[in-house]
């Protein structure tokens, strides 16, 4: 499998990843009208295919033991239950994610949700594996911090309806929560037992993720948090691009899923 031979490598792979993280949503803001449980099957089918054509490409460059499908075949089942777990956890944080931007903006919701997670994240990864200069790791939370805050109390500021404020801001701080949650998961798939590699995690936290949409996907579109309830008749009514746009969103995230999950593999 393709991995970086050097740091320089690995950091352009990492800033490739953030810039996909920061910028599949907008797929979904260039749909007008239209609504997000319904886009999110083509994201969530996006996300998956994605992942499993690098699996197939830079996962699988040679036959070796660290090859996507002999990965697999040698890994142990616990870490592939472990992983699937992250893939479900991490869907239902983004589509409440995706409500928030709904509710409050993509300006809003992204630095609250992202912060939120941020901070999780690297404290339950900490205590995890005890890797990192812990004064900078505090250092760096304690910003993140901040500027949630920050972020909240300007966002509150505006001319809009304070329950909406409210509502939306809880359904931010939710996702971030939750969205900090699964990456301890698939952490443990990567470093326990006979594991698995960065493509196969990957794979799984997609494959995950979407099976996991027949249940959270159906669940918020007979119970919106956003709007009247939508019917699946109406996925195969929706416009061409907004179909296209979702695969392209889920194509870009699940970019910067692999690509930062390989960096982080040469560490």
């Amino acid at each position: 499998m393709f991995t970086p031979h050097s740091f320089g490598v690995a950091l352009m792979m990492m800033v490739t990843a953030a810039i996909c993280w920061g910028s599949w949503a907008n797929t979904f803001k260039g749909v007008k009208r239209y609504r997000f449980e319904l886009f999110y099957w083509d994201y969530a089918i996006g996300i998956f295919l994605l992942a499993l054509a690098l699996a197939f490409t830079m996962g699988s460059t040679d036959r070796g033991p660290a090859s996507f499908i002999n990965n697999v075949k040698s890994a142990d089942a616990g870490n592939i239950g472990w992983v699937l777990l992250a893939g479900v956890i991490f869907n239902l944080a983004n589509l409440l994610l995706m409500a928030g931007i709904d509710l409050v903006g993509l300006a809003t919701a992204f630095p609250v949700s992202i912060g939120i997670a941020l901070v999780v994240g690297v404290v339950l990864s900490y205590v995890q594996e005890h890797r990192g200069n812990l004064n900078m790791l505090t250092a760096g939370i304690l910003c993140a911090v901040a500027a949630v805050i920050l972020d909240g109390k300007a966002y509150g500021e505006l001319k809009t309806g304070k329950s909406a404020t409210r509502r939306g801001l809880f359904i931010c701080v939710v996702a971030g929560v939750l969205m900090g949650l699964w990456a301890p998961f698939s952490t443990r798939a990567l470093t326990h037992g006979n594991t698995l590699g960065p493509y196969s995690v990957a794979v799984f936290l997609c494959g995950g993720a979407l099976l996991s949409c027949f249940i959270w996907n159906f669940y918020f579109m007979k119970h919106p948090l956003v709007g009247e309830p939508v019917d699946f008749r109406d996925f195969f009514r929706g416009p061409t691009h907004g179909h296209v746009l979702g695969l392209i969103g889920g194509a870009i995230w699940s970019t910067g899923l692999v690509f930062d999950l390989v960096a982080a593999h040469f560490t």
